[in-house]
């Protein structure tokens, strides 16, 4: 996994800057109740797209919460509201302290099926009766887009994916959460050019192969010979799901 504290200074730029956040936050706040008043992102990393959903919603108080400190201190200078540091598994909040709860790109960096499981259980702890739990589904799938790119990279080794919607929906279930809705946006500045996966490879950024590893030199030399090295491909779409919890009574 990356160094997150490591990250954060050019975390933004990275992944699509501002198009892609106020695309994720423009589809978030589509599946939120038009009353609600309080909410809370978990992982919310440098706050980019959490100061979004603050303007998205007519008085929507946010709480940011994240684990990786160089990225709280990021959110702190955007988020109009409170950022905790916080392990997602773990959330320093009393039950049913929001109306809404958000983790966007988190279920999948998590190392298997029970830290996925435990955010879940937290999330769904975290909302009063009414309340609403949107996070992000199948991540990594959403960035096989059929392109040449993609062919190359097919037989590499892969990490399991934590956050398959059916998985995340059966925790959900496991505390009476309801499905609410879907809603998917594009990855704005996500597409991959072969130039640009071969700097990902030789930084590590697929976890399962090494910088060093024989099949990662293997690789690299069948993305140099594909045409077009600066062009990125199709820009992968991402699949939000939400989970109501029911109202009392």
């Amino acid at each position: 996994m990356l160094d997150y504290d490591k990250e954060a200074d050019a975390y933004d730029a990275s992944r699509g800057g501002a198009p892609r956040a106020a695309a994720a936050a423009d589809a978030v706040t589509r599946l939120l109740p038009g009353n609600t008043r309080t909410l809370l992102d978990v992982a919310c990393g440098t706050g980019t797209v959490t100061r979004r959903l603050a303007t998205g919603l007519p008085g929507l108080r946010v709480t940011g919460v994240d684990a990786a400190p160089g990225m709280a201190r990021r959110a702190v200078t955007r988020i109009p509201g409170a950022v905790v540091l916080a392990d997602s598994r773990r959330l320093p909040f009393p039950d049913g302290e929001f109306d809404a709860v958000t983790s966007v790109w988190l279920l999948h960096l998590l190392d298997g099926p029970e830290d996925v499981r435990a955010v879940v259980t937290e999330c769904a702890r975290m909302l009063r009766p009414g309340g609403v739990y949107v996070t992000t589904v199948d991540k990594s799938a959403a960035h096989d887009v059929g392109s040449d790119i993609d062919a190359v990279l097919a037989p590499r080794p892969r990490r399991p994916a934590q956050d398959r919607a059916e998985r995340v929906g059966a925790y959900a279930a496991e505390h009476g959460l309801l499905p609410a809705g879907r809603a998917r946006f594009l990855g704005h500045g996500q597409g991959r050019s072969p130039r640009s996966t071969v700097a990902d490879l030789r930084r590590g950024w697929f976890t399962r192969l090494a910088p060093d590893d024989p099949l990662t030199a293997h690789f690299i030399t069948r993305l140099e010979a594909l045409p077009e090295q600066e062009v990125p491909r199709g820009e992968p779409e991402f699949t939000l799901l939400a989970f109501r919890k029911p109202s009392a009574g």
